[in-house]
C-alpha cells in the first residue's frame, strides 16, 4: 500500500500478497534477520528494488532492537549495516530508507521545506520511549526541520482491539506521561488492558508540535489482517516482516 505525501516522494508498506496465511514466511519479505531463507529475502529485495528503480545498495534496512538509536544515512555511510538502529533520517535522493514490523508501529516523516525524510520503528517499548518525537527532534537538529512543514504516516500495525497488555505495560505508558484515558481501556469480557498504539504515537507527535491534520493513520490492524500483513502475535516472532519505506525521487 502507498501513501501520498508529495509527488516526488515514494512512501509505502509492503504486503504479503498470499491467500494462504499459515506459513510464517509465506509472502513478500525483505527483512534479513527474522529467520527467513536468504534466497527468498534476496529475491524479494531484488523485486522491490526493480519497482523503486534503484540498485540494492540504495535500499537501507536497519537491524532494529526496540531501542531509540537514530542514524542519519549519508552518501558516506549508506553501505553500512545500521545495526541496533530503530530510526533513520536522510536528505539523500534515490535512497529508500525504512523499517521492518510485524505488529509494531511504522512511522514515516516528510519535511516539505527541506525534503528530509525519516522512518522509525515504534513497538510498545519504542512508543513509551518516545521514538517518534525523538526522530522528529533528530530531523530538527540535522536539517532545521519545523513542525509545521512535517507530514507523518502511522502505518499498518496491531490495533487496540487486539493489543492486550499486562499491568506492567500499562504502568510503563502511565509513567511515561501518556494520556491513559485516551489511549487505553479495559476489555469488558476479560478486564485486561488494551492500548491504542496509533493514538499513543499520534499524541506524542502532536505534543512535539506536529499538527493532527498532518498525521495519517492507516487504521489497518496487522493481527486482524494477518493474511495481508505479517503479524508476530498470529504467526510468531519467527515470521516475515512488513517493510515500510520512504524515498525521495531523483
Amino acid at each position: 500500500m502507498t501513501y501520498s505525501l508529495a509527488d516526488h516522494i515514494t512512501a509505502f508498506s509492503t504486503e504479503r500478497h498470499c491467500s494462504e496465511a499459515a506459513m510464517p514466511y509465506d509472502g513478500f519479505n525483505i527483512t534479513h534477520y527474522c529467520g527467513d531463507e536468504r534466497e527468498h529475502v534476496r529475491l524479494c529485495r531484488e523485486q522491490l528494488c526493480r519497482q523503486l528503480g534503484i540498485t540494492d545498495t540504495h535500499l537501507i534496512v536497519p537491524r532494529q532492537v526496540h531501542g531509540v538509536r537514530i542514524e542519519e544515512v549519508t552518501e558516506e555511510n549508506r553501505g553500512g549495516g545500521f545495526e541496533d538502529t530503530d530510526a533513520l533520517i536522510t536528505r539523500l535522493a534515490g535512497v529508500c530508507i525504512g523499517i521492518s514490523t510485524a505488529d509494531c508501529v511504522p512511522l514515516l516523516f516528510y519535511d516539505k521545506r527541506t525534503d528530509a525524510i525519516a522512518a522509525a520503528h515504534a513497538g510498545w517499548r519504542g512508543t513509551v520511549a518516545h521514538i517518534g518525537a525523538l526522530t522528529f527532534k533528530a530531523l530538527q537538529e540535522a536539517y532545521g526541520t519545523k513542525a509545521e512543514d512535517v507530514s507523518c504516516v502511522i502505518g499498518p500495525s496491531i490495533g487496540p482491539e487486539a493489543f492486550e497488555v499486562g499491568e506492567e505495560v500499562y504502568a510503563a505508558f502511565a509513567d511515561a506521561g501518556f494520556p491513559m484515558a485516551d489511549i487505553a481501556f479495559r476489555h469488558p469480557a476479560t478486564q485486561r488492558w488494551h492500548i491504542d498504539l496509533w493514538r499513543a504515537n499520534a499524541w506524542q507527535l502532536t505534543q512535539a508540535g506536529i499538527t493532527a491534520a498532518a498525521i495519517h493513520v492507516s487504521g489497518l490492524c496487522t493481527y486482524t489482517h494477518y493474511s495481508r500483513f505479517f503479524s508476530a502475535r498470529r504467526l510468531g516472532i519467527n515470521s516475515g516482516r512488513i517493510f515500510t519505506g520512504i524515498m525521495r525521487q531523483n
